[in-house]
Formats: C-alpha cells, sequence, structure tokens
C-alpha cells in the first residue's frame, strides 16, 4: 500500500507538504517522491528502505519552491512520474495495483509509446497510468479512460497548472479526503495527515470521484458514488490509529475488535492480555477492558525506525524486521498465561519463530493467540500484500489436511463448520500456541461500523466487484 498528500496553497506550500508526506510513512517502505509547482515543476524521489523520510528529504524540504505540491510514500515503484502531454505538463502518484499492468504496458508499446523507468524489470505502475491518462482528451477524459482500462484499483493525485487533480478509485478501495485551512487545500490518504497541519477535514471523497483543488479552493470535476468496497484492513492493520477512513476512527475500531475477541472467550483464564506492537495493541486493549484482565508489554517494539515486518518485498527482510524489532520482557512472562492479540496472521512463520518462540523462551505457562480478523484465504487484488495464495498460513494449514484432494472452499470459509474448525486448529499446531482464535466476519463488519456491502472483505471471502 501507498500513501499520498497534495497541498495548493496560497504561499509557499514545502512545509505542510514536508510534513504531511511524512505521516504516510506507515503505508511504504521503498520510496518517497515529492513533486512541487512554483515557476517550473521540480521533482526529488528517494529509497527510504534504510532511512526515514524525514531525514531523506529534509534538505530538499529546505531547498524546494512552490505554492502547490503532491507528495507519495510507495510501498513499490519510484514515483512521482513526470510527464508530459497534449495538456500539458503534469506530475502523478498513485496508490493502488493494476493486475493488467504487464498486458496494458505492452500494449502501448506496441503503439510506439515508450517507458522510461523500470522497476523489478516491468514498467513502473505510475508512469503507465500517467501514459493511460494523456491518452485522453483532457485530463478528466483521461482518466475516465485509465480507469475503465485498468484491472484493479488507482487512487491518484495529478499536479498541473491548473491545480491538483484528486481521483479516488472506483470502488473507493483506498481513500482520499479533502481538508480545508485559511490559506490552504489538502487532500490525503490518511487524516492525520491534516490534523497537526491545522486542517478541518471537508470531504471524504466517493468512489470515482474527481475533485480540482488550488488556491482557490476545491471543484468537483467528476461526480462519484456507485459501488464502495473500502479496504477493511485499514482499520483491522494498515491504518494509523489516529486515521479516521469514511469518519470511522482506527483506534476505536480496534478496540471493539478485542471486546468481540473477548465475549467469545468464554472457556480460557488467562493473567494478562497483551498485544504484539504496534497494530496489535489497540486491539489487546480492548481486549483487558472486555475481559477485565491487565493489559501488559511483554513484547516491546525498538523505536518505529523498524517499520512493518508486513510491507518489505523481500522474504528476508520481512523475518530480519520481525526478529530485531520486538524484545521480550521475560520479568512480565516467566510463569504467566497470556492472550497475544495480533491484527492478523498472513504467513504465520513471523509470529511463530520471532513472536511465539520468544515467549516460550522466556517461560510463559500458556499462549493464547487471538487474531483481530478471519483466516486470510486469498491474495489482496486491489493493493501490494501477498501475492499468492500459497504464502497463507490458513491455506498451508489446509493443504495439510487434504493432500492433494480437490479443496472445497465453501467448508473452510465457514466458521461454524467442522472443516474450518480442523483448520485453525492447524494452524495452532503449525505456530506451536495453546488455543487459537480468529475473529468472525459478522463481529469484525460489526465493529468497523459500515454496512457489510461497503466494505472489502475479498482476502477473506474471495468476493469483490467486478474490477
Amino acid at each position: 500500500m501507498s500513501g499520498v498528500f497534495g497541498v495548493a496553497s496560497k504561499n509557499d506550500c514545502l512545509q505542510t507538504l514536508f510534513y504531511g508526506t511524512d505521516y504516510h510513512s506507515h503505508l511504504g517502505t521503498e520510496y518517497g517522491g515529492l513533486a512541487v509547482l512554483g515557476e517550473q515543476f521540480e521533482r526529488q524521489i528517494h529509497n527510504i528502505s534504510q532511512s526515514q523520510f524525514k531525514a531523506k528529504f529534509y534538505e530538499d524540504y529546505l531547498r524546494m519552491k512552490g505554492t502547490m505540491g503532491i507528495g507519495v510514500i510507495s510501498a513499490l515503484d519510484e514515483q512521482p512520474i513526470y510527464q508530459k502531454s497534449r495538456f500539458g505538463p503534469f506530475c502523478i502518484a498513485t496508490d493502488g495495483i493494476i493486475e493488467n499492468a504487464e498486458a496494458l504496458a505492452n500494449d502501448l508499446m506496441q503503439n510506439g509509446i515508450t517507458f522510461s523507468e523500470v522497476s523489478k524489470g516491468a514498467a513502473n505502475v505510475t508512469e503507465l497510468i500517467a501514459k493511460l491518462i494523456s491518452q485522453g482528451k483532457d485530463i478528466i477524459g483521461g482518466i475516465e479512460k485509465m480507469s475503465d482500462m485498468i484491472s484493479g484499483s488507482c487512487s491518484l493525485l495529478l499536479l498541473h497548472k491548473d491545480g491538483i487533480y484528486a481521483a479516488r478509485d472506483r470502488f473507493g478501495y483506498s481513500p482520499l479526503v479533502v481538508g480545508r485551512r485559511d490559506d490552504a487545500w489538502a487532500v490525503t490518504s490518511e487524516t492525520i495527515a491534516l490534523i497537526n497541519n491545522d486542517f478541518t477535514i471537508v470531504k471524504y471523497l466517493e468512489p470515482g470521484e474527481v475533485v480540482l483543488l488550488n488556491e482557490s479552493g476545491m471543484v468537483q470535476r467528476k461526480a462519484g458514488g456507485g459501488t464502495q468496497q473500502i479496504c477493511s484492513f485499514l482499520w483491522i492493520y494498515t491504518g494509523f490509529p489516529a486515521s479516521n477512513y469514511e469518519g470511522i476512527n482506527v483506534e476505536v475500531v480496534r478496540e471493539r475488535c478485542g471486546r468481540a475477541l473477548a465475549r467469545r472467550d468464554k472457556d480460557i483464564t488467562v493473567d494478562i492480555a497483551a498485544g504484539i506492537p504496534d497494530s496489535g495493541t489497540s486491539h489487546a486493549i480492548g481486549y483487558a477492558m472486555e475481559a477485565g484482565k491487565p493489559f501488559r508489554r511483554p513484547l516491546v517494539k525498538y523505536t518505529p525506525g523498524y517499520g512493518r515486518s508486513y510491507t518489505p518485498p523481500s522474504q528476508d527482510i520481512r523475518d530480519l524486521i520481525a526478529k530485531m524489532k520486538l524484545i521480550a520482557i521475560k520479568e512480565i512472562i516467566e510463569g504467566q498465561s497470556i492472550v497475544v492479540c495480533e491484527d492478523s496472521i498472513v504467513r504465520g512463520t513471523q509470529l511463530k519463530n520471532y513472536t511465539i518462540k520468544k515467549l516460550w523462551d522466556c517461560g510463559a505457562r500458556e499462549v493464547h493467540v487471538r487474531a483481530s480478523c478471519p483466516p486470510l484465504m486469498y491474495p489482496c487484488r486491489f493493493n501490494l500484500s501477498t501475492r499468492s495464495s500459497h504464502e497463507l498460513a490458513a491455506w498451508q494449514a489446509i493443504k495439510e489436511l487434504e493432500g492433494d484432494k480437490p479443496i472445497k472452499m465453501e467448508e473452510y470459509l465457514d466458521d461454524k463448520s467442522e472443516k474450518y474448525r480442523k483448520m485453525v486448529s492447524q494452524v495452532a499446531k503449525n505456530l506451536g500456541v495453546t488455543t487459537l482464535r480468529y475473529q468472525t466476519a459478522d463481529d469484525m463488519v460489526e465493529a468497523i461500523g459500515l454496512p457489510r456491502e461497503k466494505l472489502c472483505l475479498y482476502c477473506w471471502l474471495g468476493k469483490h466487484p467486478k474490477a
């Protein structure tokens, strides 16, 4: 997942752009980028895989000048991209994943279009989006044409002499929010980027909606509406605790998830409730409040600089981060029966090898793991996360139970079925824990608080709108 931020100001925008973009650092680990428009376009991209955004961009922040700008924290490709077009030059930053990117890039190359940016042997997805938009008669027509051609999702910010065009993807999978203060307008993936920059939330963009921001204000250029399928995982894991999506706060949802897990735990007695930091912490606080057990921290994370072990593209890097970032406190763990709340169980290897093992090694009496979402069954179609079913802990357990027999997935998706129970037991055995329980889909949806039909539940249930 990536995060984008844009600001159009009556004065120089760099301070707001710098800090607003930095508030998306939890969404990406590979690249950061800024583009500003003053007397001309100016753009800078840095690799942030081994360094924080602020450290990499501080000198650029002092040097660059402009009244309008966009920034991005990217999980994969280098961006923003600069593009010349029939409707003038522009810079663009995107958030999403395009399943048919290779086919679209090949079609463009067959028609004589070249690509200057290459990422891991393939066309840079943001450059591909820029090329597709440039095929339109104007910017709005180009965005509509691009949206019709892609399979997947793409929200974007496009910096042009007219202002900043902000376009939310057609299913509203990833959020875009507009804020206002006396001297500027901003648009962001994360509402936390608005709070300390003194913006007031004006509008959550609707799916497919396009607005234009400049120093004069906000103008709707394309109405939104239709099917909304915002990513549920934003509240469970990827979003920042202080952020709101569709007006619903992340921290509050995670506490409700923890409470729901505790209400279903009538068959265990534990001494303490704990969360795997950072995102599991909020779930554990909710669990502790509902269960009446003390919340304690047997595992602490060493500085935010280690980032998330879920997002890096390499398994070796994921494992190294998972091992190094959490430090166990033996004095809290030894002899205790512990319920450990985790946001999700993806591959399971890091949870087993670098979290649960630390608890056992420090003398835990029992380790009960509670996942705040259902078992992940399908790789995400709309953003960068798991790319193969074979990576997933639940799938590995099913294969161990079924062997080479044809698998009827419906039986494993039903949390009341015997097949589901056996799958969970096998995952628990593979993890080496005393007990394991997943959140039910119904409890998760209730905790989020949006109608079920407005939430993307694809990675758990395998259902999605036509994309």
